[in-house]
């Protein structure tokens, strides 16, 4: 089970991975932290549902630095060409 088809309980999500649910914890603690994943109190169990809006800021950053460097690498396709 993956959290982008709904949100799960750590125990739920370690039933389908090859790392026990301390691990899994870990996980879900570090991607809670960075942000991408939020958790809901239902009752006894702690739910983790993914929030995916924090990597839309890591995409822009991305297209504004394939954009850079598409430009240089245009810039240096020029400048072999004029010296070729």
């Amino acid at each position: 089970m993956e959290l982008r088809t709904g949100a799960r309980t750590a125990s739920e999500l370690a039933a389908d991975m090859p790392v026990g649910r301390p691990a899994v914890s870990e996980h879900l603690q570090v991607l809670r932290r960075a942000g991408l994943v939020r958790v809901e109190r239902c009752g006894r169990e702690r739910r983790h549902h993914l929030d995916p809006r924090p990597l839309a800021q890591v995409g822009g950053w991305l297209n504004l630095m394939l954009a850079h460097w598409a430009r240089r690498l245009e810039d240096l396709s020029a400048i072999a060409e004029d010296q070729g």
